[in-house]
């Protein structure tokens, strides 16, 4: 079992992995999303049981639906009713921002990619937080923000119907600090599609700060482009990682099955 760096700052592939039922296996990858964020094994072409079963070993699973520990990731509503909630995922995000606890890891397989697009894309909230300057640091470090479902969806339909900001605004809202010191000393920042603005502060320039500290981060020294192929199975530290699907047609027949891992510390 070798390690390869996916980029400079980030991200790790382990390859020689021929079973994912050993503690050594485990603990190695443990370590890695901690300290790395994101790790890819390919080939394991895993069936549901195989990636449930390794996931629990990482924690405890978050249920998408009733007695369910898996689910199914397609633009198809034949396959998933989440099909058209998962049109927001094309959009830069972390999961869980309007829980007061998020989640912590998720690992998603390849069963079917799409012909063209459909790629997943990471960036690491930590790189880009430790290389701003320090007065950036500064300024950002007592500022909060509300993410909302609603901020996310709007980056989807632009213009909505009364209906559906209606529906988005039953959903809960959460407030969290900009800059998260962690218990264990790291800082991130805690942005994305689902930041709605800065508490306290001028709407257009907390659009503007929002907007600027996104670009700063997603920028390519702290980015990684993940190409799937079939039987890949990535795994990443969502409480850190933004990250988006590329574009692809409604129509292709890209098919991941997911699962996510309870998180255990809550949002500054």
């Amino acid at each position: 079992m070798e390690s390869v760096a996916l980029s400079p700052l980030f991200g790790t592939e382990f390859r020689g992995v021929d079973s994912l039922a050993d503690d050594a296996v485990v603990a190695r990858v443990t370590e890695a999303l901690k300290w790395r964020g994101v790790v890819l094994i390919r080939g394991l072409h895993l069936d549901n049981d195989a990636q449930i079963a390794f996931s629990r070993s990482l924690g405890e699973l978050v249920k998408p639906l009733p007695n369910e520990e898996i689910m199914t990731v397609s633009l198809d509503p034949e396959k998933t009713v989440a099909a058209e909630y998962l049109k927001g995922t094309f959009s830069w995000h972390i999961d869980d921002t309007t829980n007061k606890v998020p989640a912590k890891a998720t690992t998603l397989t390849a069963r079917q990619i799409a012909e063209e697009g459909g790629g997943t894309e990471f960036a690491s909230t930590y790189a880009a937080y430790e290389n701003l300057p320090e007065h950036e640091k500064k300024r950002y470090e007592k500022l909060r923000v509300v993410h909302s479902f609603e901020a996310a969806q709007r980056t989807v339909y632009p213009d909505p119907t009364d209906e559906q900001v209606a529906l988005w605004r039953t959903l809960p809202r959460n407030e969290s600090s900009l800059v998260w010191e962690r218990r264990d000393g790291r800082r991130s920042l805690v942005i994305g599609a689902t930041a709605d603005h800065v508490v306290g502060m001028d709407p257009d320039e907390s659009r503007k700060l929002l907007d600027e500290l996104l670009a700063w981060t997603t920028q390519e020294r702290f980015s990684y482009l993940h190409e799937w192929e079939v039987g890949d199975l990535v795994m990443w530290d969502n409480t850190g990682m933004l990250h988006r699907a590329q574009r692809y047609d409604s129509k292709s027949e890209r098919l991941m099955q997911r699962t996510t891992i309870v998180g255990d510390e809550a949002w500054a």
